[in-house]
Protein backbone atom coordinates (compact mmCIF):
# COMPACT_ATOMS: atom_id res chain seq x y z
CA UNK A 1 0.00 0.00 0.00
CA UNK A 2 1.33 3.44 -0.92
CA UNK A 3 1.12 6.08 1.78
CA UNK A 4 1.42 9.76 0.79
CA UNK A 5 1.79 12.78 3.06
CA UNK A 6 2.82 16.39 2.56
CA UNK A 7 5.64 17.66 4.76
CA UNK A 8 7.73 20.81 4.81
CA UNK A 9 11.35 21.52 5.56
CA UNK A 10 12.36 23.92 8.34
CA UNK A 11 14.86 26.73 7.89
CA UNK A 12 17.45 24.38 9.44
CA UNK A 13 16.81 21.69 6.81
CA UNK A 14 14.83 19.48 9.16
CA UNK A 15 11.77 17.48 8.17
CA UNK A 16 9.30 15.52 10.26
CA UNK A 17 8.33 12.02 9.18
CA UNK A 18 4.58 11.70 9.82
CA UNK A 19 3.72 9.38 12.69
CA UNK A 20 1.94 6.84 10.52
CA UNK A 21 5.06 6.52 8.35
CA UNK A 22 7.61 6.11 11.14
CA UNK A 23 6.24 2.93 12.66
CA UNK A 24 9.17 0.58 13.13
CA UNK A 25 11.74 3.39 13.22
CA UNK A 26 13.32 3.88 16.63
CA UNK A 27 14.55 7.20 18.02
CA UNK A 28 18.19 7.68 17.07
CA UNK A 29 18.07 5.06 14.32
CA UNK A 30 20.17 5.93 11.28
CA UNK A 31 18.49 6.39 7.92
CA UNK A 32 19.87 6.70 4.41
CA UNK A 33 18.53 9.49 2.24
CA UNK A 34 19.27 9.21 -1.45
CA UNK A 35 18.55 11.87 -4.04
CA UNK A 36 18.18 10.83 -7.65
CA UNK A 37 16.63 12.90 -10.43
CA UNK A 38 14.52 14.99 -8.09
CA UNK A 39 13.38 12.02 -6.00
CA UNK A 40 14.29 11.45 -2.37
CA UNK A 41 14.42 7.92 -1.00
CA UNK A 42 14.69 7.25 2.73
CA UNK A 43 15.74 3.79 3.88
CA UNK A 44 16.60 2.38 7.27
CA UNK A 45 20.34 1.84 7.47
CA UNK A 46 19.82 -1.33 9.50
CA UNK A 47 17.93 -2.89 6.58
CA UNK A 48 20.64 -2.24 4.02
CA UNK A 49 22.62 -5.17 2.77
CA UNK A 50 26.35 -5.31 2.07
CA UNK A 51 25.90 -4.66 -1.66
CA UNK A 52 23.89 -1.51 -0.95
CA UNK A 53 26.65 -0.16 1.29
CA UNK A 54 29.27 -0.98 -1.34
CA UNK A 55 27.14 0.83 -3.94
CA UNK A 56 26.93 3.90 -1.69
CA UNK A 57 30.70 3.92 -1.19
CA UNK A 58 31.24 3.63 -4.94
CA UNK A 59 28.81 6.52 -5.50
CA UNK A 60 30.68 8.66 -2.93
CA UNK A 61 34.05 7.97 -4.57
CA UNK A 62 32.64 8.64 -8.04
CA UNK A 63 31.09 11.94 -6.93
CA UNK A 64 34.38 12.99 -5.33
CA UNK A 65 36.29 12.14 -8.52
CA UNK A 66 33.85 14.15 -10.70
CA UNK A 67 34.23 17.16 -8.40
CA UNK A 68 38.01 16.93 -8.70
CA UNK A 69 37.71 16.75 -12.50
CA UNK A 70 35.38 19.78 -12.56
CA UNK A 71 37.84 21.71 -10.36
CA UNK A 72 40.72 20.88 -12.74
CA UNK A 73 42.57 18.85 -10.11
CA UNK A 74 43.10 15.80 -12.34
CA UNK A 75 45.69 15.08 -14.99
CA UNK A 76 44.84 13.89 -18.47
CA UNK A 77 46.90 11.43 -20.46
CA UNK A 78 46.91 10.13 -23.98
CA UNK A 79 46.05 6.45 -24.31
CA UNK A 80 49.73 5.66 -24.88
CA UNK A 81 50.77 7.60 -21.74
CA UNK A 82 48.01 5.94 -19.71
CA UNK A 83 49.05 2.43 -20.74
CA UNK A 84 52.68 3.24 -19.95
CA UNK A 85 51.72 4.48 -16.46
CA UNK A 86 49.67 1.32 -15.86
CA UNK A 87 52.60 -0.91 -16.75
CA UNK A 88 55.38 1.10 -15.10
CA UNK A 89 53.44 2.50 -12.17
Amino acid sequence: MTNINIIKMSSKGQIVIPIDMRKGIKEGEKLFIIQNEGKLIIKKASESDKNFQEDLEFARRTEKAWKQIEEGKCKTYTLKEFKKRLING
